[in-house]
């Protein structure tokens, strides 16, 4: 899964990376502690013109009264996505990329502390996740909200958790965003064992108001 996560690109290296026209408010970057229902850089595709968009990260479909009005659906299970009445007609027609520095994920001690790990790309390459997005609107109320797709997790990555966000490389972008025809379901699988590497980081990024470019940095055990 994916619960949290950094994103250091300038907008400008985005719209370059993904041939992309930006929007006017998208949300600042460096930032290093993405949190759920935060607003987050989003690749959609617009008959083949692909934009650069902030949403609401935390899916909303349809039939909530609220964005609040149901379960916080930041992740859709690349196994159930295609017949979860929240994501089914997503999935078809609103795909999109959700682009990112690195993501954290937990491990717990036999104690049951929490210890993070930061997980980012083996090349220093930024990390593309598959997602899929959602208009929602009521009562004078709006938002673009998306999720992150994920899948089983690869043998490297099971050591910390058990799924991981589906991760796309570039030559699947377009195939993803439905410029390129049919095919999209294959590439929900769970990416080679030399894309992601990852390491342990401060307890700091427990919590969710911590800020700042230490959080990404590697912890020095004694």
């Amino acid at each position: 899964m994916c619960g949290r996560f950094a994103i250091t690109l300038p907008d400008d290296a985005m719209v370059a990376l993904f041939q992309a026209v930006p929007a006017n408010d998208l949300p600042p970057t460096p930032r290093y502690n993405v949190c759920p229902t935060n607003a987050v850089h989003v690749l959609t595709s617009d008959e083949g013109t692909r934009r650069l968009r902030p949403m609401r990260w935390g899916f909303v479909p349809h039939w909530y009264k609220t964005p609040n009005g149901g379960p916080l659906l930041i992740n859709a299970r690349s196994e159930t996505i295609a017949g979860k009445p929240a994501f089914k007609a997503a999935c078809r027609t609103r795909r999109c990329l959700i682009p990112v520095t690195g993501f954290y994920e937990w491990t717990k001690t036999p104690e049951g502390s929490r210890l993070p790990w930061y997980i980012h790309g083996s090349h220093g390459d930024p990390i593309v996740f598959a997602g899929v997005w959602q208009d929602w609107e009521r009562d004078g109320e709006a938002h673009t909200t998306c999720a992150i797709v994920t899948c089983a997790a690869n043998s490297s990555m099971s050591l910390i958790h058990h799924r991981m966000p589906v991760v796309l490389g570039s030559k699947d972008w377009g195939k993803w965003l439905g410029e390129e025809g049919k095919g999209a379901a294959t590439l929900m699988v769970p990416a080679g064992e030399d894309v992601l590497s990852y390491y342990r980081v401060d307890s700091a990024v427990n919590s969710n108001r911590a800020s700042g470019a230490a959080l990404i940095e590697p912890l020095l055990e004694d």
